[in-house]
């Protein structure tokens, strides 16, 4: 046992029971999603079980804005990513929460996820708090664009870099060891030659507060919160526990390993994603 809030909290491993009491014991239910929803769909998460990152920090939203450098950097391993990224399929995880959704259980899905799995297993209210990689944003003008097109203007300016070898990393990186960007050529935005950046959030770069306040709506009309598949390490996940702490509503949380909420947690399912909602399929 764990204390949550000065309360004892339950911290499960194998045991699916509790978790569908949860379920079952409340009529709205908030649903936060991660990295770890996606993880059975073949894209990496960032962060091991203590919370830490696997890998380098991603991409900043100062380094890519900053730096034309960081900007040939960052589209030469999208553009090997991309192909794979783009195939990727929802998986038991993305479909029993759109489950939940068909039985009127879910007041809304916020992912900080940006591949739009939700959406493609059925899920309809849904807010996408990080953006969305299919889709590419002016920065100057606003001017939006689908990533695909994106991806034929790049195949067309850099013939020869799909071809490279490349070991997959979260969210449609790759990691391309010892390649020179220099000649990486990027194309303008179409419409005012202004600098295109992928319509996500960057580490660094701030959540569009429309999409916060859509969110806290969604938590004030639940009486429940559930987490799949995030450590909330990043604030901008973290705050709706906060807030559902506040306004008393109880929090679980499907996760393995450590999140930063564990304090708050009235339950907490130490299981894939996949596994521990099978019983909602």
């Amino acid at each position: 046992m764990a204390m949550a809030g000065g309360q004892p909290y339950m911290r499960l491993m194998n045991d699916k029971a509790p978790l569908h009491d949860f379920i079952s014991q409340h009529r709205q239910i908030f649903v936060l999603t991660g990295a770890g929803c996606s993880t059975n769909s073949g894209i990496p998460d960032y962060r091991d079980a203590a919370g830490q990152w696997k890998r380098a920090q991603p991409m900043t939203f100062q380094a890519f804005m900053g730096s034309e450098a960081a900007r040939q950097r960052y589209w030469a391993r999208s553009l090997n990513g991309w192909r794979r990224f783009s195939r990727t399929q929802p998986n038991r995880a993305h479909h029993a929460l759109a489950r939940l959704e068909e039985r009127g259980k879910s007041a809304l899905l916020l992912t900080q996820n940006v591949d739009r799995l939700h959406q493609a297993a059925g899920s309809r209210r849904v807010v996408d708090l990080h953006g969305r990689l299919d889709r590419v944003r002016c920065t100057a003008c606003g001017e939006t664009i689908p990533r695909q097109a994106m991806q034929e203007a790049l195949v067309g300016l850099n013939p020869g870099w799909t071809e490279r070898e490349a070991a997959v990393a979260p969210d449609g990186d790759v990691d391309l060891e010892g390649a020179d960007f220099d000649t990486f050529a990027v194309p303008p935005c179409p419409s005012c030659g202004g600098v295109l950046k992928p319509d996500v959030v960057f580490f660094g770069e701030g959540v569009p507060r429309e999409r916060v306040e859509e969110a806290m709506r969604a938590l004030d009309e639940a009486d429940a919160m559930l987490v799949v598949g995030s450590s909330l390490m990043v604030y901008s996940g973290f705050r709706f526990v906060q807030a559902a702490t506040r306004a008393g509503k109880p929090a679980a949380a499907v996760n393995l390993g450590r999140t930063r909420a564990d304090s708050l947690l009235a339950l907490k399912v130490e299981q894939p994603c996949a596994d521990a909602l099978s019983f909602l399929l």
